[in-house]
């Protein structure tokens, strides 16, 4: 009796998509996370090289089974400044091919044969065993790294289930002659990319729309004549994602985001009429084959393949062309913030984060650098120059807090919650410091427009304990950018003795001020200077406490500074060491 295609078979093929979808997500979702400090350190090691840069789309899409995002991740890269735009074209090149993976996951499906390796390979065969394997993973480790692997195995049970859902519910369009009707009419070239390019436009995943016409090509009714343009054209839908993620940011990110659109869309126009072409020549057989699951497998990855020779060799091409498209004279980011878009993968988007803080540790550094300067020889533009980056810092540690604040309500790993938490601090710290350039800065355009000046001695001791705060300060960006505790370790022994230096040096200033060899006004520009020398010290400390914190893995850092001042052998020899360096 011929089964009747009705409404019921729509809801079950609803009802597969959504598990599809959903398992997708999930699965995607787990690598991610599983994969997130792997994930941080392939993006770290970028290069202009745009083969190197392909093999890192590859990669992370390969990991993360989404081209759109990959290349979400490579405009919200781009628009913070962390990669350029030479850099990006590789990598979505890369992209397009990492993501065809998915598609020979899925082609198991198509597997015939009753012998029992071929079996063994049927989705319906092992894909209950790992199921069951998952949720015993979930339900009885404790682990994260478990979780997320037992998260993985669930997320790919949820996407084959569905799959086989879709699969039974088009089943009874094999007999139907109305949709052959409609499948012919995708033989057309032009039709078949736009019902593949809307499609997933819709979806926004290629590998879910490739799903989807592998679980069709299951019918026994959809010809390689039809999925050759229809592929083509989900190479081309996948690129909304991206086009709708560059909205509102600088020009080079739009330009990554229209890298990727004419990439696929110049394939498309190259790949499709050459083969059209020789078809009428050579009248290709298989192109009136019924498809399989297998086959439309080896169709994406083919195209892929096929446009990625065509342009590898051009990416300046692509990357003009992108140029043309967005014209200069739009705003760029001004600063070098992650942008939202990380999101969507929180390693990464922490890792960025990391990025950002060490560029305003650096710009705090070279703050303290100038105004120290400034008490050997006044320099107005270096005063500007000053204030200028002192509000510079103060723009990271608003617009990085409020990034760090959001980022940390997504689902972190433990290590990536603690590291993120810790940043929240230090940022603060590097804000308070170039504070107290700025402050050195003032106090130093006191005494040059006061025509005042430090006696000898004076002058002496400041620069000791100038000595020793820059030292303190150098040493915690070091640490902090190295993540190396033993360089962090070093840096209380010299907070200590500025400490010790700043209530000396007051003493002898009453002293003086008593033999009439200083003056009130000088005492409080002094008393200016002491104070800022002590707090740029101080928040260095904070600094490589914070270092120690993270290599420890949530160290208390009240009892390791306690512990260390009164108990340890190595920190009163380095406390010696200083103080006498630094001896006034």
């Amino acid at each position: 009796m011929e089964t009747q295609f009705s409404i019921f078979n729509v809801i079950a093929l609803l009802g597969g998509l959504a598990m599809f979808l959903y398992g997708m997500n999930i699965m995607g979702n787990a690598l991610e996370k599983s994969a997130g400090n792997r994930l941080k350190d392939i993006l770290a090691r970028l290069t202009k090289n745009t083969f190197s840069g392909f093999l890192l789309g590859l990669g992370v899409t390969a990991i993360i089974q989404s081209s759109s995002a990959t290349t979400v991740m490579v405009v919200g890269f781009v628009n913070s400044g962390v990669m350029t735009l030479r850099q990006s074209v590789g990598v979505i090149l890369g992209a397009n091919v990492g993501t065809s993976v998915t598609s020979w996951i899925l082609s198991l499906s198509g597997i015939e044969g009753d012998t029992m390796i071929l079996r063994l390979l049927k989705p319906d065969s092992f894909t209950p065993v790992l199921a069951f394997i998952g949720i015993v993973m979930f339900m009885f480790c404790k682990r994260q790294k478990i979780r997320d692997i037992s998260h993985v195995l669930l997320g790919f049970a949820v996407l084959m289930y569905g799959m086989e859902f879709m699969s039974g519910a088009v089943d009874p369009l094999k007999e139907s002659e109305a949709f052959k009707s409609v499948l012919l009419l995708f033989s057309n070239p032009v039709l078949g990319v736009i019902v593949g390019a809307v499609l997933t436009a819709i979806i926004q995943s290629s590998s879910a729309s490739i799903g989807i016409l592998q679980a069709l090509s299951l019918t026994g009714v959809i010809t390689y004549g039809s999925v050759i343009p229809i592929v083509m054209g989900m190479k081309i839908g996948t690129c909304v994602t991206a086009m709708i993620s560059s909205t509102g940011t600088s020009k080079d990110a739009r330009r990554a985001a229209y890298i990727h659109l004419v990439f696929n869309v110049l394939s498309t126009a190259i790949i499709l009429p050459a083969f059209t072409i020789i078809n009428w020549f050579v009248k290709f057989d298989f192109v009136n084959d019924i498809a399989s699951p297998l086959g439309i497998a080896i169709i994406n990855t083919t195209f892929t393949v096929l446009s990625v020779i065509i342009f590898i060799p051009f990416p300046n091409f692509l990357e003009n062309i992108s140029r043309k498209l967005v014209r200069d004279g739009q705003k760029s980011n001004e600063l070098n913030i992650p942008d939202e878009r990380l999101f969507t993968t929180p390693a990464v988007a922490v890792g960025a984060c990391r990025s950002s803080a060490l560029t305003m540790s650096e710009l705090s550094l070279d703050l303290v650098k100038r105004s120290f300067k400034l008490l050997d020889k006044y320099d107005e533009a270096e005063v500007d120059v000053i204030s200028k980056g002192e509000k510079d810092v103060d723009k990271y540690e608003d617009a990085l807090g409020s990034y760090l604040l959001k980022l940390s309500s997504l689902d972190l790993t433990p290590e990536d919650a603690a590291e993120t938490s810790t940043m929240l601090h230090v940022i603060g710290d590097f804000e308070r410091i170039s504070d107290h350039a700025k402050n050195i800065a003032e106090s130093c355009v006191e005494l040059h427009e006061k025509k005042l000046a430090f006696s000898d001695e004076a002058m002496k001791e400041l620069t000791a304990l100038r000595g020793a705060a820059g030292e303190a300060i150098k040493l915690a960006v070091k640490a902090y950018e190295s993540g190396d505790a033993a360089t962090a370790a070093l840096v209380e022994p010299i907070e200590q003795v500025v400490d010790k230096l700043k209530t000396s040096i007051r003493t002898r200033h009453i002293e003086r001020l008593k033999s009439g060899d200083c003056t009130i006004e000088l005492g409080f520009v002094l008393t200016d200077l002491l104070t800022n020398f002590e707090r740029i010290a101080d928040h260095s400390s904070n600094i490589a406490v914070s270092v120690i914190d993270i290599k420890n893995k949530n160290y208390d850092s009240h009892a390791y500074l306690n512990e260390i001042k009164h108990n340890s052998d190595d920190f009163n020899e380095l406390f010696e060491q200083y103080e006498k360096k630094y001896s006034i």
